[in-house]
């Protein structure tokens, strides 16, 4: 009886285990379908991933703002985009790696079955989210190339999307980030656990970020003639919900192991790469002002003959002994160090040039200026003795330092942002500070814009045609329609 029974038992388990044969057919390595929330973090990680990189391939836009020189490879340094067709790297990682892969995950998500309504007011969160970060994507587009397949773009029955006016796609955007900020409920649910590596699925500091966000975007549009009615509500609505607090800032939470880690530490460490040192641009402006995050920003690999730890900037744009110098600090250079796209101290400065501006945003251009630098230094592993020691120096106090709003700003901001390249290049244009000169060798002065991708010159030719004659040329000196000084 007991050899019947246990027979029976095993003959039920074989029949359950194998109701559907058909699972033996599945290759769970490779899935034919995924949620919208894996392809979410794919999206978020890949943009991300694009802003933070240091691969000469992919992002060279701080060596545009000469935080940075090349020892042995300077064509970089020199503006040479079309050798490693670092453009079209640029196009593609926030095309194809990243908006598409939020178009398609808001597609998934939106068609997700609620049961409850705090999924469903979850499920609002994340599509707003993803709205948000698109719309970011999307900026960062047009302040790099100008008019760009936007309307036409993403779709994948039209092979040759037209390219569109950059204004008009960059007032659209403020449009749909402003929708966005409407929708979202911030004491409810969006992303969990591992879904949201930015801000860890709080809608809260999403909310901050976009306010952020739109800050950034209605300057952009300040000092254009005829869009005050759009740059003044998205300016003066964002300037008390943005992000004021570094525990607020926007980073991303990379990872101990490849191909999940900071891409600093890919590019340098884990490809031994000994070619990035700081560059004298950057370098002789700290030592001048003796800032304290010159020991943040940079290793203490240099001493002079007492022992002392000096920092040193090779030549920009030559080629320099890399031992020589001083290199990027270690810190920077960890696999888990954080990337961040946006932070409490850039929105002080954003607020800043606000008041210039004549934007009611609460409190003096010198209040968030003060708050900007106090910012940064604290985010960077500074105290507050450090940032009051070096306010009180006539030539970075507001009152003293020398120069227009704009230098004193420009310059600070440009410290600040180190590390964060190309929203210190965006903040250059704007501003036309600090004064940086291009290498006696260079291919160009430095860039204004990305020339657009070599292969839209043959695959996407009439639309490429006309998109260059509308800008004035598809060219690096070409200047885009926010940068009118």
């Amino acid at each position: 009886m007991k050899n019947k029974f246990l027979i029976l038992g095993l003959m039920v388990a074989f029949f359950a285990a194998c109701t559907d044969l058909t699972d033996l057919n599945v290759d769970k390595k490779n899935p034919t379908s995924v949620s919208g929330e894996s392809l979410f973090v794919s999206a978020e990680k890949n943009m991300t991933d694009q802003i933070v990189n240091t691969n000469v391939n992919f992002n060279i836009f701080r060596f545009f703002v000469q935080y940075w020189t090349e020892t042995t490879y300077t064509d970089e340094c020199n503006y040479d985009l079309t050798t490693r067709n670092i453009p079209l790297q640029h196009w593609d990682e926030l095309y194809r790696r990243s908006l598409a892969n939020f178009k398609e995950s808001a597609k998934l998500i939106n068609n997700e079955v609620t049961f409850t309504p705090e999924e469903a007011a979850a499920k609002i969160n994340k599509l707003q989210i993803i709205e948000i970060l698109s719309v970011y994507s999307y900026s960062v587009l047009v302040e790099t190339f100008g008019n760009i397949p936007y309307s036409q773009a993403l779709d994948v029955t039209e092979l040759n999307p037209v390219y569109d006016d950059a204004l008009t796609i960059y007032r659209d955007l403020l449009s749909r980030l402003n929708t966005a900020i409407g929708k979202i409920d911030a004491s409810a649910g969006s992303f969990t656990g591992g879904e949201d590596n930015i801000n860890n699925g709080d809608m809260a500091r999403w909310l901050k970020f976009a306010n952020s966000l739109r800050l950034r975007m209605g300057l952009i549009l300040s000092d254009l003639p005829g869009e005050d009615g759009i740059a003044r509500p998205a300016i003066v609505n964002s300037a008390a919900g943005a992000i004021l607090d570094n525990a607020d800032n926007a980073t991303m939470e990379y990872l101990g192991a490849i191909p999940n880690t900071n891409p600093l530490y890919a590019d340098q460490v884990a490809s031994n790469r000994q070619d990035y040192i700081g560059a004298n641009t950057f370098i002789d402006v700290l030592n001048a002002l003796e800032d304290p995050r010159r020991e943040y920003y940079f290793a203490p690999n240099i001493t002079d003959s007492t022992g002392q730890v000096i920092y040193v900037g090779g030549e920009y744009g030559h080629t320099e002994t890399y031992g020589s110098f001083s290199h990027v600090n270690d810190n920077m250079r960890l696999p888990t160090a954080i990337g961040t796209i946006m932070s409490a101290a850039e929105t002080e400065f954003l607020l800043a040039e606000a008041v210039e501006k004549g934007y009611a945003v609460g409190g003096t251009a010198e209040s968030h200026y003060n708050a900007g630098i106090t910012l940064s230094i604290l985010e960077w592993g500074g105290e507050q003795a450090d940032a009051d020691t070096y306010l009180a120096r006539p030539d970075v106090a507001y009152g003293s330092a020398a120069g227009t709003w704009q230098q004193k700003v420009g310059t600070q901001a440009w410290i600040a942002l180190y590390n964060r390249g190309f929203e210190a290049w965006t903040s250059w244009r704007k501003l036309d500070f600090p004064v940086l000169v291009a290498p006696a060798s260079a291919f160009s002065d430095i860039p204004v814009r990305y020339n657009y991708p070599v292969n839209e010159q043959t695959l996407n030719p009439a639309n490429y045609d006309a998109a260059a004659a509308a800008i004035g040329g598809d060219d690096v000196a070409t200047k885009l329609f926010f940068d009118v000084h």
